[in-house]
């Protein structure tokens, strides 16, 4: 059974270094750094941080209802078996180097740099403003229910699945490998360039330059917005949109069908001439 520390507060260095299965009730980390290093089997509960690095180096750890303030930036990195559900994170740069880690519920709303190098996530009912450069370079990503502001979204992320998202985010899924976002909504102009094996199902498109120097990139059943001109250039790309394209630009082989398309620019610059089939319904 876990030992309880209940409606304590902690400052200065390293105060719950090293322990192991302990559970916290109504806590309070004011400012210092390194609270809960090196610990794992660690339950908090209702608990608020003002610390910077709280949880560096955890296994195994469950937080539930609190408060990460702007204060306590940096605060879970290194670690392994992370769930966090039902809480509130004020602070940047909140997970680093994780793997196997588990978001419900969570509103951040300072999440800039946040999620880099972590490997085996799982988002459920989770919101992030201010959350530029979230998810880079991350690998093994299982979203469902999640809202962005935040530019530079999932930047050299590989095997990623995403449903019923809205992402405001300029330059999504940039240099990805192996992405498959379904029912969402994405608004941000020059999405998915240089990214491998993204696939699109039942999606609405806004932003220019939409999906350029794509490899293997497929849409099924997508809308795209009237500002999602000169499309595809230099892609290798299957796709279906329902509705109009604003414009094409060079695309460099496949098929791109939709029921309208405003523009088709092949110029001198087209690499691969006659390679893309293009055509509308």
């Amino acid at each position: 059974m876990k030992q309880t520390i209940s409606n304590r507060f902690y400052e200065g260095e390293r105060p719950l270094f090293a322990t192991h299965d302990i559970r916290l009730e109504g806590v309070k980390f004011y400012p210092g750094e390194s609270a809960i290093k090196e610990c794992s089997g660690m339950e908090v509960y209702r608990c608020e941080f003002m610390c910077k690095y709280p949880f560096w180096h955890n296994d195994d750890a469950l937080i539930d209802e609190c408060l990460f303030t702007v204060y306590s930036r940096a605060a879970i990195w290194y670690s392994r078996g992370i769930r966090m559900i039902n809480s509130r994170v004020d602070a940047p740069k909140m997970f680093r180097e994780v793997d196997g880690l588990r978001l419900e519920n969570v509103k951040m709303s300072c999440a800039g740099e946040t999620m880099w190098n972590c490997r085996d996530i799982t988002i459920r009912g989770v919101e992030a403003r201010a959350g530029d450069y979230i998810f880079m370079n991350c690998a093994g990503i299982d979203i469902d229910g999640f809202r962005l502001q935040g530019n530079y979204s999932f930047q050299d992320a590989k095997n990623v699945v995403v449903r019923n998202a809205v992402l405001d985010s300029k330059d999504a899924f940039w240099k990805t490998e192996n992405v498959t976002v379904y029912d969402s909504e994405i608004s941000g102009e020059y999405l998915g360039w240089h990214s491998k094996n993204l696939r699109l199902v039942n999606c609405r498109i806004a932003g220019t330059q939409p999906l350029c120097y794509c490899t293997d990139l497929v849409l099924e059943n997508c809308t795209m917005a009237d500002d999602c001109d000169l499309a595809f250039e230099y892609s290798t790309v299957k796709a279906d949109v329902a509705g109009n394209i604003v414009s094409v630009k060079n695309p460099a082989e496949g098929y791109i069908r939709a029921d309208s398309i405003g523009e088709i620019v092949i110029d001198e610059n087209c690499k691969n001439p006659g390679a893309c089939t293009i055509s509308t319904r």
